[in-house]
């Protein structure tokens, strides 16, 4: 009798559906984490999550397996399904979305359809729609002051949502590396902040830039010098996290926070 041979099945990695592997919508950046603590606390399985997804929302294709890839990071869920795991999960969908950094994600973080962001900011949806695709803000001023309230946007996140923060980001590292003193206007003018309150930051943040540097400077040279070399790099290539972190700072001690 001829010997058989069995073969054994590796265990198959979780294999992204075609719904998911062609939608051409950007989705939000999904807090993995947070969806399965959630889903923790309210005593759920992940089959508890798909069921619920699949009978309440409409979508078939949502299995526990979905689900456990989401809680995984393996996949992302889209626009459509993150409202309808945040409805199962008793949260608003801007609980499961980290940090918004695009018009559309902070919209979506809102919980807020297009529609209505195009009405409160005075644009045809049609327009609206494409800026989100574009992540390109056209809005006037009048609009774009009321994109903030709508959305609800710290000066921060209007500044980034708006296109602005690639020119901030050029005006920071000039002030940092060169005379302070000479970006205060400009910046104040570009963030419609008082010049008070830029001036001590600007301050600030060239005293700590320039420190860090001093090594590179000196005669001593050596790894001392490549050290600070590269933390000059690290700390211009984060200087809007840096200058935002040192405004609420300043804002808090002098009364304007």
């Amino acid at each position: 009798m001829a010997e058989q041979t069995v073969v054994t099945a590796a265990p198959r990695p979780y294999v992204v559906p075609v719904h998911q592997q062609s939608a051409p919508q950007p989705t939000p950046p999904f807090d993995a984490p947070a969806a399965r603590k959630l889903r923790i606390a309210l005593g759920m399985g992940p089959e508890h999550v798909a069921y619920g997804i699949r009978t309440s929302f409409g979508l078939p294709h949502v299995t526990p397996d979905l689900v456990d890839a989401w809680e995984r990071g393996l996949v992302t869920p889209g626009n459509g399904e993150l409202t309808a795991l945040a409805g199962v999960l008793w949260c608003s969908p801007g609980e499961l979305i980290g940090a918004p950094r695009t018009l559309r994600e902070h919209r979506i973080a809102r919980g807020l359809p297009a529609e209505d962001v195009a009405r409160a900011v005075g644009l045809e949806l049609l327009a609206y729609v494409r800026m989100e695709e574009a992540d390109e803000w056209r809005g006037s001023e009048r609009q774009s002051a009321a994109l903030a309230r709508v959305l609800d946007l710290s000066l921060a996140d209007h500044v980034t949502v708006t296109g602005r923060e690639p020119k901030l980001a050029m005006m920071l590292r000039g002030a940092v590396t060169t005379r302070w003193q000479a970006y205060v206007r400009p910046v104040g003018k570009l963030l419609t902040l008082e010049r008070r309150i830029v001036g001590h930051a600007l301050r600030a943040l060239h005293t700590e830039y320039q420190g860090r540097m001093v090594p590179t400077l000196s005669w001593g040279g050596g790894a001392a010098a490549a050290e600070a070399d590269d933390a000059g790099r690290d700390f211009l290539d984060r200087i809007v996290d840096r200058f935002w972190s040192t405004i609420r700072r300043e804002a808090e001690r002098y009364g304007d926070g």
